[in-house]
């Protein structure tokens, strides 16, 4: 390597101590990813430089020693012209690993940069879902270009699973199985493995089918190596297995995967054929972004992605910011109704927003809770009652307290009848609360919709308005004002 390189490649990370006689290289290697030893500015910098100056050679020698995982995070740190100007000083080094470890929207801005025929290349490296993922965003001629320039197998492949619909197994599977007939023995098999020179890279179970290529059972390796070569197959293979539809949602599949602590798990299509399978690693993926994607939605905040395009962004929360202005003049019509009495009584308006404020967050805490509980199947249709009087006897429960606490501290300072009133208000309204932080989520997942979408909005709402109605309404009918 050049002098030059090793000079630039210390401003990546700083030197490690070598142990038991380790090379300080290895250690580099192995604590990569660790906090002190991510991309630093001054070394994004050179590289900056090195674009400015169109000195192509010098950002490739800065870049090549990187593992592929740090030239991803690279390429997202840089705006989206230098991002590609890199990208065709380091060509080369932009392989399959790379592009896996961008983010989507990264890695969406570096298709359109690259060629029909560069992308098809990263494709082919690339599994067959990992394949998808990188074509299903393309443009339509765009996509169809690359599809053209795959050799047979793989577009065939590809526009296989871009039949399905996105976030399906059939969208997600690999197609990079084993599977044997059932007539096999275990040393056949053995001999099958050591033979083939077309196996999938990585695999755990084989699967084994009959004439008709129906899952029949499967066999774990650790099974096979143990178990003498004369035995049939069938005599070895477990039967019971976990099929998973191709039309079977994401979510559904790492459901699965978490109830019965799978592996992997054969993947079947309308016919019962076999025709790919979900492994553990993409499950973890898909629990990731979708937790990811449900918090972001309560908050109205869409794909809250920092690389996503400004004005995706706009359009995203600006609609949940009216719908959130709508609910609020709601409320502030409900304030109206009692004008009459805030001005005769200026502790109404100093106390109101206090029973809005707790009943909104005992809503939200609610809410949060029932949205989980039926992304994860908790909830269902048969216990929808049973979940709702419990979480009715939390919020009684903590509305009682917080009650206790306020009017204790509000007929301090105000009196005793003001007291009262809002330590009834607060009772009303955290129940309220909890009713809707129930009911409103679970009322949108009947109606197929996202619970996590807008469930937030209508529940504060919900929350403010009866809070307001409450504490004013208990106000003017004890007498305490108005």
């Amino acid at each position: 390597m050049p002098q030059d390189t090793r000079e630039d490649e210390t401003i990546l990370a700083d030197p490690l101590p070598a142990e038991d006689g380790a090379h300080p290289d290895d250690r580099v290697d192995d604590e990569r990813h660790d906090e002190e030893n991510r991309l630093k500015p001054d070394f994004v910098r050179a590289v900056r430089d090195a674009l400015e100056r169109g000195d192509d050679g010098a950002a490739h020698d800065l870049v090549e020693p990187l593992h592929p995982a740090d030239i991803a995070d690279l390429l997202e740190l840089l705006e989206r012209d230098e991002r590609r100007e890199l990208a065709a000083a380091i060509a080369d080094l932009v392989s399959s690993d790379v592009i896996a470890e961008l983010n989507d929207y990264v890695r969406d801005d570096m298709m359109e940069a690259l060629p029909p025929g560069a992308v098809a290349a990263i494709a082919e490296q690339l599994e067959t879902d990992d394949a998808v993922q990188l074509i299903e965003d393309l443009e339509p001629a765009e996509q169809r270009a690359v599809l053209d320039a795959l050799d047979a197998e793989d577009r065939a492949a590809i526009e296989s699973a871009l039949a399905y619909p996105e976030e399906t197994a059939g969208r997600l599977m690999s197609r990079d199985f084993v599977a044997v007939p059932e007539h096999m023995t275990v040393g056949d098999l053995i001999d099958f493995l050591r033979e083939e020179g077309n196996l999938a890279n990585d695999f755990w179970e084989i699967f084994v089918v009959d004439h008709a290529h129906h899952p029949v059972g499967t066999c774990m390796l650790s099974w096979i190596l143990r178990t003498p070569r004369s035995v049939a197959l069938t005599d070895v293979m477990k039967r019971d297995q976990t099929l998973i539809p191709v039309t079977m949602d994401q979510e559904e599949v790492a459901l699965m995967f978490q109830k019965y602590a799978l592996i992997s798990a054969a993947v079947v299509d309308a016919s019962g054929r076999l025709v790919g399978q979900m492994t553990v690693d993409d499950v973890v993926h898909i629990i990731s972004e979708e937790a990811g994607e449900d918090v972001l939605l309560l908050s109205g905040a869409g794909e809250g992605d920092i690389n996503e395009p400004i004005r995706d962004a706009y359009t995203a929360r600006v609609r949940w910011l009216i719908a959130n202005l709508g609910t609020a003049l709601v409320a502030s019509f409900i304030i109206a109704m009692f004008g009459a009495a805030i001005e005769e009584l200026v502790a109404l308006a100093v106390l109101m927003p206090i029973v809005a404020s707790i009943g909104g967050n005992a809503g939200t805490q609610t809410m949060a809770v029932t949205v989980r509980a039926i992304a994860i199947n908790q909830l269902t249709r048969a216990n929808t009652g049973r979940i709702l009087w419990r979480e009715m006897r939390v919020a009684l429960l903590n509305g009682a307290t917080v009650a206790l606490v306020l009017g204790a501290a509000t007929a301090a300072i105000f009196g005793p009848p003001l007291g009262a009133v809002i330590a009834a208000a607060m009772v009303v309204n955290v129940a309220v609360a909890g009713l809707a932080g129930v009911l409103v989520p679970v009322m949108f997942e009947r109606l197929r919709q996202d619970p996590a979408v807008a469930s937030s909005v209508f529940v504060t709402m919900i929350t403010d308005s009866i809070g307001f109605l409450a504490f004013l309404g208990l106000a003017v009918a004890s007498g305490v004002a108005g």
